[in-house]
């Protein structure tokens, strides 16, 4: 590391080990290659180099000994000497792969949080909107945040001049924005899946994509605060466009690769934009990345409070929806413990948990903790749990995790237990955004 301090004598000494090594390493891989010369010529200039190292000669002496050696080198060394500069940057890229995947199969894992199921204890990918009129990040700043942040900039341009429609699906008193999944790219370069929201400007469709874990709700409430005081403005305005006769029925396709078709509502909203101004513009921020242990639950047990990363792919409800995934919760109940929810509190072998600052945070409904909340009735899961007044016992080789954000978190009330073989490890260190959270994980 301060090498740059060495006397020339220490820097000529190492440069010669280094070359006696290489030479070594010829002759052990090449001597049944090479004829009686070339064989001879090594084994000569090794043993000068060899003696001159070892009697300690000046630096002038070990580099004449040095560029002799390394004449014969080229002639002999084959594959192994001399070597391109590919060559040289495959085998460092390929060496440092290998401890790369080692590392992260066997130690510490990277981690990105998607959804906000663990908030405010960790964040996933949050939105900040800069509706039409209003100021947004110029393009230092956005630069900035791009590094800081992770934040990317996403609108939607209106193709012409006239009144905006968003498409809408409405079910019983609920309205949400529909889009459709299809295939995308992060990034611009990986695969991946998007969800696509269409707005139309006078009747012309225009869209924006968003990374397929952004929550529906969030992007909902995005686009309310770009159109409308609150949700309940909102359906005022459905129920305006409706009683006027200016809501046209479309359909809606949820996910490309499937064949069924929703019913959408076009409605207006009221708003009018201009060519080229944005419909809709906001910056997507990542959600926290943070390092993973993956060595700890080889020893001991994991321990009810802590962060809690787990496989899916045994999962069947979440297997069905998400497909094979890393999640993380809380750590709720290990097997034999009995656990219930009474609002806003969660009860473990019946007393209060404990274990987490965030149970007493949720406890007390300390803002923004909102609370722990019973499961309600949805014939999608079958293994759903934790109704009001459900009492219920971890298995054996099983664990129960929830979100901290309880209110909006697909957790084991709704698909049940973890079994024992997908367990991961704890959170250990965020490692970025670089925001107040930065640090150890809590």
């Amino acid at each position: 590391m301060f090498g740059f301090f060495d006397s020339q004598e220490k820097k000529m000494r190492d440069n010669a080990s280094n070359w006696l090594e290489l030479a070594s390493k010829v002759w052990h891989y090449r001597r049944d290659r090479l004829g009686a010369k070339d064989a001879e010529d090594l084994t000569r200039k090794r043993q000068e180099l060899e003696r001159l190292y070892r009697d300690r000669a000046d630096a002038a002496k070990l580099k004449l000994g040095i560029e002799s050696l390394e004449g014969v080198l080229v002639r002999t060394g084959g594959a192994i000497y001399p070597k391109t500069w590919l060559v040289e940057y495959v085998e460092f890229f390929l060496v440092a792969a290998i401890v790369i995947l080692g590392i992260r199969t066997y130690f510490v894992q990277p981690f990105k949080i998607p959804t906000n199921s663990m908030w405010p204890s960790y964040y996933g990918m949050t939105a900040e909107n800069f509706p039409p009129g209003s100021d947004a990040p110029n393009l230092a700043a956005r630069a900035f945040r791009l590094v800081a942040f992770g934040a990317q900039r996403y609108e939607a341009v209106a193709p012409r001049d006239g009144e905006v429609s968003l498409a809408l699906l409405v079910r019983g008193d609920s309205v949400s924005l529909a889009y459709t999944k299809r295939a995308g790219r992060s990034w611009g370069i990986i695969p991946s899946r998007v969800k696509e929201y269409t707005f139309y400007v006078d009747g012309a469709p225009v869209s924006v994509r968003v990374p397929a874990d952004f929550s529906d709700n969030d992007f909902d409430e995005l686009v309310i605060g770009t159109f409308f005081k609150d949700r309940k403005a909102l359906e005022a305005q459905v129920r305006s466009a409706e009683q006027a006769g200016r809501v046209e029925e479309t359909s809606v396709k949820l996910d490309e690769d499937s064949d069924q078709y929703y019913v959408a509502l076009r409605v207006p909203v009221g708003r009018s934009v201009r060519t080229g101004e944005p419909v809709v513009r906001f910056d997507i921020l990542t959600g926290d990345q943070l390092f993973v242990d993956r060595v700890s639950y080889h020893f001991m047990r994991p321990r009810v409070g802590q962060g809690f990363v787990f496989r899916t792919d045994h999962i069947p409800d979440i297997e069905r929806a998400f497909g094979d995934q890393y999640f993380i919760k809380r750590l709720i109940g290990v097997p034999g413990d009995t656990v219930e929810i009474r609002e806003p509190m969660i009860y473990r072998n019946g007393a209060p948990i404990g274990g987490s600052k965030a149970f007493d945070l949720n406890a007390g409904r300390v803002s923004p903790y909102r609370g722990y909340f019973n499961m309600t009735a949805d014939p999608r899961y079958a293994q759903s749990q934790l109704f009001k007044g459900d009492t219920i016992t971890v298995p054996a080789r099983g664990y129960l995790a929830l979100g901290d954000n309880s209110k909006n978190s697909f957790d084991g009330r709704f698909w049940g237990f973890v079994p024992e073989k997908d367990v991961i490890g704890r959170p250990l260190f965020i490692y970025y955004p670089f925001t107040r959270r930065w640090g150890t994980a809590r």
